[in-house]
């Protein structure tokens, strides 16, 4: 009885007051917007609230562990309104118009999210997938409107393609890697015939680190020799940096075909290489989904030509593979050792 008391005296007042909104209408989703802008506020610099943001952050968490939350299929007979958060929540790939949204939702693809009792026409997390026979190399070719739709019973491959957290005042409370475990069952158990579960994912830091580190020492002396026997004519890091600050020069077929192999082993690199922490991957998605068990797969050139894919990563994007089976292993060598697991065609792109 002693410990009890003790136990609500070390309850904060104010976390028994934020506990109350839980049952009041709304109320969830209002502490969930609450700790969005208490984190917009401390990026701003007004620290003093910070310690009001962790105990909200703490219940949070503790209200929306995955065993609470519910997984829902979405398709085209969704509420309208439930598609227009997706619109405005996805935040890989944006969706230009209902036609796009129809072919994201179509026979060949699934779109899954978790929802939580006390918000239910909220989506918290969601997943785009492609049906598909092989690896995806391009999500242009993949969200192709004239393209026909495929026989998803053919299909041996599920492509991740996008994965959106969609409200912010759940920022650091991880469902991520649950949500792809959950759906990869769901679509196997859908379809038989899938063997391979992999991403077609962005590398979103990819140029700003270019832009940091790029020097002589990048590329080889051969790779420098070929970039100035080029039409481009470049010789040193300066003139490449201010080539890559130019779109256009992907749409030049000679361009392209001479930056392809220093721009892959410089992604190589990146991914493989840079660190934010000593056993962190410094690029974002890459260390998502390394956490999550992933191996790098394979890295496409020309991934993702829009304007954005070309600005974040000079159009590279990389394939994560989840092999369910070294899911386990491959979670344990990052989080312990800060290892790497990538297939040998990736680590070849480091080769001189």
């Amino acid at each position: 009885r002693a410990e009890r008391r003790l136990a609500r005296a070390l309850v904060a007042p104010r976390v028994r007051l934020l506990t109350q909104f839980n049952a009041l209408d709304q109320g969830v989703k209002f502490l969930v917007d609450m700790r969005a802008e208490l984190l917009r506020l401390a990026r701003n610099g007004s620290p003093a609230l910070s310690g009001l943001e962790a105990d909200l952050k703490d219940l949070l968490a503790s209200w929306f562990d995955v065993g609470f939350l519910e997984l829902r299929r979405i398709t085209w007979n969704a509420p309208a309104s439930l598609l227009e958060k997706l619109a405005a929540y996805e935040a890989v790939h944006a969706i230009a118009s209902w036609q796009d949204m129809k072919n994201r939702l179509d026979s060949d693809r699934r779109c899954f999210a978790y929802f939580h009792p006390r918000m239910p026409e909220e989506p918290l997390i969601f997943v785009e997938v492609a049906l598909v026979r092989g690896l995806a190399d391009s999500v242009q070719r993949l969200l192709d409107e004239a393209a026909p739709a495929e026989d998803p019973r053919q299909a041996d491959t599920a492509i991740f393609y996008s994965i959106s957290n969609a409200q912010k005042g759940l920022a650091g409370i991880s469902f991520g890697a649950f949500l792809i475990k959950r759906v990869a069952g769901e679509l196997q158990g859908e379809f038989p015939g899938l063997k391979t579960f992999a991403t077609l994912s962005p590398i979103p830091g990819f140029r700003a680190w270019l832009d940091e580190t790029l020097d002589d020492g990048a590329l080889t002396a051969a790779q420098w020799a070929a970039l100035r026997a080029s039409p481009l004519r470049i010789g040193d890091p300066q003139t490449l940096k201010a080539t890559l600050a130019q779109p256009s020069w992907a749409a030049d077929e000679a361009a392209a075909a001479a930056l392809k192999v220093p721009l892959m082993r410089l992604g190589a690199r990146y991914l493989l290489e840079a660190r934010r922490e000593k056993t962190r991957a410094r690029d974002p998605v890459a260390h998502f989904h390394l956490s999550n068990g992933a191996r790098m797969e394979r890295l496409n050139w020309m991934g993702d030509c829009s304007p954005k894919g070309m600005g974040e990563s000079c159009g590279l994007m990389i394939n994560y593979l989840y092999r369910l089976e070294d899911i386990e292993t491959n979670h344990e060598a990052y989080a312990s050792e800060g290892r790497i697991v990538a297939a040998p065609a990736v680590r070849a792109l480091l080769a001189p």
